[in-house]
């Protein structure tokens, strides 16, 4: 099953189910449509196989319908949001030929276009117009060359999940490169400063981290760090003498007298993310007004803090599902806000696609 381009809007639908395949946690997010504007039907969070093991179809299989079990209703057509360790984004100036000619360029020769040597890939891609709102441009004549961001992910892992996904009854309507999926759900939740200003979208995950900077509603850099909510966890808990499950604990609650502690393990994640946006500017003479988080590490102030004053740029979290009708189940509708920024990539997958 190929990836399918950044914005790709084959139908409208009237509901759309999203599984986000983190490291640490799967979530999936129901969305209906009522019109003009998008209702929040349900979500489930569950815990994902260990990092360290390949999880078998039939392991996957269950995973998916322990996931579907609570959104209710006839679900059979799902979407994958792939994590950041299982697909690529990478940008690339490439002939100005038909999508489906570029695909098969990258294919056989990704080495060149891509700078690594990448088989049993499966790669879409998505030519970017000239500037926002413009049209993308036409195949031309020999020799032009235009900006692309490719996708991609192994074959045999679409086959796994395309297999799993059987078994438990569904269909993938499509996999998607979960590293795009944030900046979409915040075109709608912060139309402005999508629009208007230069912001970073940074979503800390639990083994990795993401930076995407968007200009003017263009995405201009996307980087993957190894440094995530996992790290900040293990070195609390090592420095302390207590176990991940306290550490984690208190990573969020944060009680003052760690606050030193764990100062020190946010400092690294905040020079790996100044270092990307330092490049950012430098290549386009552009400064970063806002850097916008996202994540379960995103739910404490302290992490919030202390990464502002490492990037020396205002720092502040977001609400992915802000621009959401909320149609969700009493039990969930107490219970989302403390959820809400870890949805970003479900969140945004599902508004590309509905």
């Amino acid at each position: 099953m190929a990836l399918p381009r950044f914005n790709w809007k084959p139908k409208k639908r009237e509901q759309i189910v999203v599984i986000d395949l983190g490291t640490r946690t799967i979530k999936a997010v129901k969305l209906q449509r009522r019109g003009d504007a998008y209702q929040f039907a349900g979500y489930s969070i569950l815990d994902a196989p260990a990092s360290d093991s390949k999880p078998s179809t039939d392991l996957w299989a269950e995973l998916f319908s322990k996931l579907i079990q609570p959104l209710g209703g006839h679900i059979r057509q799902v979407v994958i949001a792939l994590g950041v360790n299982d697909a690529l984004l990478r940008q690339a100036e490439l002939p100005m030929l038909a999508v489906s000619d570029l695909r098969t360029m990258v294919k056989f020769n990704s080495k060149n276009y891509l700078q690594q040597e990448l088989t049993d890939y499966v790669f879409d891609c998505c030519i970017m117009p000239p500037s926002p709102g413009a049209p993308p441009p036409e195949p031309s004549k020999a020799g032009a060359k235009c900006k692309v961001w490719v996708g991609g992910a192994k074959q045999s892992l679409l086959n796994s999940l395309q297999e799993a996904a059987r078994k438990a009854g569904l269909t993938i309507e499509a996999i998607v490169p979960g590293l795009v999926a944030p900046g979409n759900a915040f075109e709608m939740a912060q139309p402005e400063s999508f629009a208007k200003e230069v912001v970073a979208l940074a979503d800390v995950g639990f083994k990795s981290s993401a930076v995407s900077i968007l200009s003017q509603g263009e995405l201009m850099l996307n980087r993957v760090v190894g440094i995530g909510g996992d790290q900040l966890t293990n070195g609390l808990a090592e420095a302390m003498s207590i176990s991940y499950a306290e550490a984690e604990g208190i990573k969020v609650g944060m009680p003052r007298e760690v606050e030193t502690v764990l100062q020190s393990q946010i400092v690294p994640l905040g020079r790996e993310l100044r270092a990307s946006i330092d490049f950012f500017e430098h290549q386009h003479d552009k400064t970063v007004g806002h850097v916008f988080l996202s994540g379960g590490s995103a739910r404490s102030d302290f992490i919030i803090q202390t990464l502002q004053s490492e990037l020396m740029v205002p720092c502040q979290t977001w609400n992915a599902t802000s621009f959401l009708e909320l149609a969700l189940p009493p039990q969930q509708l107490g219970e989302v806000e403390q959820v809400t920024a870890q949805l970003a990539v479900a969140v945004g997958a599902a508004v590309a696609v509905i």
